[in-house]
């Protein structure tokens, strides 16, 4: 698998912080098209669930962003959910690169919605 450019290795690192950060199952990033980056990380509470890609595209959204360059999930699962792929396609429509990695920033899956 090649290697991320610069700009998508920034945003590995992004979820990779945002997962450290908060010790949650998951962590994610998210460029616009205007190369604004949003991280987030799971949201595992009684009343509310938000998967860490659910998160920064929330927060993508919600500072007026209409498509997405890239996004960068760290997770410790096996693939990336149809949930999480549906967000980021409605938001961006198709051809988005979407990195799935390890705790050490490893890409282990490249797709593209």
């Amino acid at each position: 698998m090649p290697e991320p450019d610069s700009e998508d290795a920034k945003i590995l690192t992004l979820a990779r912080s945002a997962r450290a950060r908060t010790r949650a199952a998951e962590g994610a990033s998210v460029r616009d098209l205007d190369g604004r980056t949003y991280a987030g990380a799971t949201v595992d509470l009684p009343s509310l669930q938000v998967s860490a890609v659910g998160v920064a595209v929330a927060m993508a959204v919600s500072s007026g962003a209409t498509g997405l360059e890239a996004v960068a999930v760290v997770t410790d699962a096996d693939s990336l959910s149809d949930a999480d792929l549906a967000a980021v396609r409605e938001l961006a429509g198709g051809g988005v690169p979407v990195f799935r990695a390890d705790a050490r920033g490893q890409v282990a899956e490249r797709r593209t919605t």
